[in-house]
């Protein structure tokens, strides 16, 4: 099974929780929760998602819950937030695999170097190579596979004044790293397998945008969780009733039904029309 794993903050509704929320830095709140999410690739569907304190931190690191949730028969997709030595081995042990960037200084010593194919030159792949990692504290118990690849080279900015928790992402330097355990498969394979994590940022998208949960409405975790369950549940009746994927439209029509402003007729005669124009 391929997932992507990826943790996203989303902040409580700001009057609900002002006199609780906890200031690190200035104009930064942490006054939130984060999903940790686990997002099937190919059906398009989240297949698990536990909530957190917004500080990725100890038991509630992103590492350190993907570590408690590990199942066999899985490749775990993830951004080099999950580069952890143990995490990796312990993936590898229970019978999965993993295809995770890494930082642009991460250290290594190269073991083998493996010839290009002209497939995996046409996907961007610069080289293919058998590394060791290892540290003062751990090591990778099992052979590991770095594949890199040409990307657009980024320096971050920064967060940008008056938006909270807003980032433009750590720099690149123009190639984009990624190690596996998966010694067979084709380098350009890799390569795609890694650019699919990106549905996982277009899960949270319209988590946040199209069905409302840009911030949250609870201060308590259970109030979180049905907050999360409503709109997924929300997001598969619409595509269960119309047969295609959600959009702001669909969702625009349920609340104007939801207040008064559309009749019954008229979400029927909607959905109708979306149904005929599904492939």
């Amino acid at each position: 099974m391929l997932v992507a794993v990826d943790g996203s903050f989303v902040p409580i509704l700001a009057r609900i929780a002002r006199l609780a929320w906890t200031w690190r830095k200035k104009d930064q709140p942490t006054c939130g929760y984060r999903l940790h999410t686990h997002f099937e690739i190919l059906r398009g569907l989240p297949k698990r998602i536990e909530t957190t304190p917004a500080n990725p931190k100890g038991a509630d690191a992103e590492q350190a819950v993907l570590e408690r949730k590990i199942e066999p028969d899985h490749c775990y997709v993830v951004d080099r937030g999950y580069q952890k030595y143990a995490l990796w081995n312990k993936i590898h042990a229970i019978g999965s695999n993993y295809v995770c960037r890494i930082r642009d200084g991460a250290a290594f010593s190269v073991v083998e170097q493996r010839e290009l194919t002209p497939e995996a030159t046409a996907a961007k792949v610069i080289s293919d190579q058998v590394v060791s990692f290892s540290s003062s504290s751990a090591a990778v118990d099992h052979p590991v596979r770095l594949v890199c690849v040409t990307c657009s080279a980024h320096t971050s900015r920064g967060r940008r004044r008056g938006r909270n928790f807003s980032s433009t992402g750590p720099s690149s330097d123009g190639v984009l790293r990624i190690v596996t355990d998966m010694l067979d498969l084709p380098a350009e394979i890799i390569a795609e397998l890694y650019r699919l994590r990106w549905t996982i940022e277009l899960f949270f998208r319209m988590f946040k945008q199209l069905l409302g949960c840009r911030h949250l409405l609870s201060t308590k975790q259970n109030g979180v969780e049905i907050q999360v369950y409503a709109a997924l549940i929300a997001c598969m009746l619409m595509l269960i009733y119309t047969g295609r994927a959600p959009n702001k439209r669909t969702f625009e029509m349920l609340r104007f039904y939801l207040v008064g402003m559309a009749t019954i007729d008229e979400i029927v005669g909607y959905i109708d029309k979306q149904k005929s124009r599904s492939p």
